[in-house]
């Protein structure tokens, strides 16, 4: 089991990292609190410790519950060492080496990973001197989660809210994750429906969620990789630390593909577009009358076909989401599209395919050797996707 230590400190934010807390426990990660003395005016140890099931720490001199020296020993315990929220002071304690509390006597001392995520007023955050501490624990390798934009506790408006719990636990199981098989590479990923206007209130789709695009673009970051992620539309936040391209249409999926195809190493085009679109679009919406409508339809380009007659040193890795002829269907498009792999699923199995947590697949080779895998989360079908990659490639 992983363990984070999770430094509290003071301010108005504090109660956030009991959500932290929370969410990182619902992931089976053991969470070890430290607190500073300020953190304990906002929120008590007893709320920490009955979510994370462990004692907290705030006194550096207390009783210890066992024979060990608490700072040595939570530092060495730590997969990863997470702050959130952290002021100003905790901030400027690390950037210059003071160490006279537990919290910054254990940050000095331990290997762990160390993630920073800073919460306080626009004005402390934005001073020269936050921010050159900031910019100085970056070069050494520290990393931090930017504040989020708003209405802050103090009544002004600016940057200094802690960032989403969802963001800050994402960015910890990255940091959680130790196999960094993909580090160098560059992995372009598709993900979600492309939607093909017929006037402007109606449209043509399809059931893609992007959850399985978006679990891809999750799994190749945790594993190192450089990641660029083209999505339609969706309702999914993407990963941290991810750089998200959004498009609408089938074209613009094209153009965005077509744009940074040869500066990458691995595509995995996961994304469901449009074969079809309207061949006129409506400026006007369109009125319903007592006839029936006709909708003159045209091809799309098909990207995987057009990738596969350029690509050089590049994997490409497509997609067949098919009802019938699972496997026929998918060897039918490796040939075509000449494609490294396929991952074939039958989206009318139960618990799997569009919508749908987990997903049952049979990734295929363009070899024709075929990987049958069980239903399994999504994030799981990813990284035996890149496991297969990766195993060919030796």
């Amino acid at each position: 089991m992983n363990t984070v230590v999770l430094g509290v400190t003071g301010g108005i934010a504090a109660y956030k990292a009991l959500d932290i807390v929370s969410s990182l426990k619902k992931k089976n990660i053991n969470v070890h609190v430290i607190m500073t003395k300020s953190a304990t005016k906002f929120v008590t140890p007893l709320s920490f410790q009955s979510l994370s099931q462990n004692y907290v720490t705030v006194d550096m001199f207390a009783e210890p519950k066992s024979f060990e020296i608490k700072h040595i020993s939570l530092s060495e315990r730590a997969d990863v060492f997470l702050i959130a929220p952290a002021s100003a002071n905790i901030i400027g304690k690390i950037a210059n080496g003071i160490a006279d509390d537990m919290l910054s006597t254990t940050v000095m001392a331990t290997k762990a990973p160390v993630l920073i995520a800073p919460a306080m007023n626009t004005n402390m955050y934005n001073n020269f001197i936050v921010q050159k501490n900031i910019s100085f624990l970056k070069s050494l390798g520290y990393y931090f989660i930017e504040p989020q934009s708003g209405r802050l506790a103090c009544g002004s408006i600016g940057k200094g809210k802690l960032a989403e719990t969802e963001n800050i636990v994402d960015l910890t199981e990255m940091l959680l994750y130790k196999n960094k098989d993909l580090k160098g590479k560059k992995v372009l990923v598709t993900a979600g429906p492309t939607r093909e206007d017929i006037d402007p209130v109606r449209f043509i789709t399809n059931r893609s969620t992007g959850k399985m695009g978006y679990a891809i673009a999750r799994a190749a970051r945790n594993r190192g990789a450089d990641v660029t992620l083209i999505s339609g539309p969706v309702n999914i936040k993407p990963p941290e630390g991810v750089r998200i391209i959004n498009v609408y249409s089938a074209e613009e999926m094209y153009d965005a593909v077509i744009r940074h195809f040869n500066d990458i190493d691995i595509l995995i085009k996961s994304a469901a577009v449009a074969d079809y679109r309207p061949a006129n679009r409506s400026e006007l919406k369109i009125k319903k009358t007592d006839d029936d409508l006709y909708i003159e339809l045209t091809r799309n380009k098909d990207i995987l076909l057009e990738i596969g007659k350029i690509k050089k040193h590049q994997i490409i890795v497509g997609f067949a989401a098919e009802t019938n002829d699972l496997v026929a269907n998918a060897m039918a498009k490796i040939k075509k599209k000449n494609l490294d792999y396929i991952v074939a699923n039958d989206v009318t199995m139960e618990k799997s395919g569009f919508g749908t947590e987990n997903n049952t697949v049979k990734i295929i080779n363009k070899f024709g050797e075929i990987i049958e895998l069980p239903n399994m989360p999504k994030e799981e079908v990813a990284h035996e996707i890149f496991n297969q990659i990766l195993k060919n490639e030796r």
